[in-house]
């Protein structure tokens, strides 16, 4: 039996992306000293989730973990995909931290995804399901992903510490390739949609961060929608919380998103904190505070916001080796993780020019032409 040679990695960081390019490069990988320095060592509860997902849209993965979980082998199966499937994320992240690889793994499958996923839907830390809903697959379809079949449906809302939130989502395959872009134009902002929700706390919460968002946009555009989404009985999760998610649509077909969601806060969180009584924010400054975010999102320029960087970088990457060319505001932490390890797994170099002129940066690359080789096999 052939050896396996393994890429060595060392470190718990960017652990998702990782074991992403290892299963979209069929590249073995083994990861040592994953925080065998701290008082808890080893991998947390949602990086082990985050392993026992892959296996389920996968076949023939095979993964190793020591007993203390400093050290993993992970050698990748074939993306298989399928209908009906169901994963419970836990509760120490929310659904976001699982959405973007997800993702990405079912546009590659056999045949398509379709997953039903429990935990948080919203919290202060991952990005809301309602921006995956609103802006992530917007920016698949500029890669040319099919609009028919991807979809994420909300079934009930779930905010930390203890969840009970649901979402339904379906990816379709991409028959062969990508499809490169030229995406430099980021237009004027058009409109402003988004989604206001509360759980367990009186609907005034939602009202009051609607209205609060609204009295600063509506000094700048006349064109702002903000739907309220008040959830009660089960579909309102097991504790009590409230939120906002926004998008600016501009003229050139971009979308800028930021969001946030007021909850108590999870055990492991309040250790230190011993028996204080937590007090949650105000939804008017939420409300403020969250308008605020969406205008510096848009001031800072690019076709993205800072959160989806990284996924753009990455779908560049994956495109037929053509010239894909973009642009981004100041480039963020996890979208140079995201440029490192691309060029690591899949070699692919980013060319990167800063724009002086407008504070943004342009990058091109030759995508590293993947092509949905699960689909081909019998």
């Amino acid at each position: 039996m052939a050896k396996t040679n393994y890429m060595k990695l060392k470190g718990s960081q960017n652990l998702r992306l990782r074991l992403l390019l290892s299963t979209l490069s069929s590249t073995p990988i083994l990861i040592d000293d994953i925080r065998s320095t701290d008082t808890i060592p080893g991998l947390r509860p949602h990086e082990i989730s985050l392993l026992r997902l892959i296996e389920k849209v996968t076949d023939d993965c095979h993964v190793e973990i020591n007993e203390t979980g400093t050290k993993m082998k992970y050698k990748p199966g074939i993306v298989m995909g399928g209908k009906f499937l169901v994963h419970d994320c836990g509760l120490s992240r929310a659904i976001g931290y699982f959405l973007e690889p997800l993702i990405v793994l079912g546009l590659f499958g056999k045949k398509s995804l379709s997953i039903r996923l429990k935990g948080i839907t919203n919290d202060s830390k991952d990005p809301s399901v309602d921006t995956f809903r609103s802006t992530t697959l917007n920016i698949l379809k500029r890669f040319g992903v099919p609009s028919e079949g991807l979809e994420l449906k909300i079934e009930s809302r779930g905010v930390p510490p203890l969840g009970g939130g649901e979402v339904v989502l379906s990816v379709p395959i991409v028959h062969s390739s990508l499809t490169p872009v030229n995406w430099i134009d980021e237009g004027m902002v058009k409109r402003i949609r988004g989604v206001s929700f509360s759980t367990r706390v009186p609907v005034q919460h939602e009202n009051s961060i609607r209205i609060a968002a609204r009295g600063i946009f509506n000094h700048l555009l006349p064109d702002v929608h903000i739907f309220t989404d008040h959830k009660a009985g089960a579909q309102a999760g097991n504790s009590p919380g409230f939120g906002v998610s926004l998008v600016a649509e501009t003229t050139s077909g971009c979308y800028i998103s930021a969001d946030t969601a007021i909850s108590y806060p999870r055990k492991e969180e309040t250790a230190e904190m011993e028996d204080e009584k937590v007090d949650l924010k105000s939804p008017e400054l939420v409300g403020v505070e969250i308008a605020s975010a969406l205008l510096s999102e848009i001031e800072q320029g690019g076709v993205v916001d800072s959160t989806h960087q990284g996924l753009l970088f990455l779908l560049c990457a994956l495109c037929p080796q053509d010239v894909s060319k973009i642009r981004v505001g100041q480039l963020s932490p996890y979208g140079i993780e995201v440029l490192r390890l691309v060029r690591d797994f899949l070699g692919v170099k980013f060319a990167i020019k800063p724009d002086p002129l407008t504070g943004t940066v342009i990058l091109k690359c030759i995508g590293c032409g993947f092509i949905n080789l699960s689909r081909k096999l019998s």
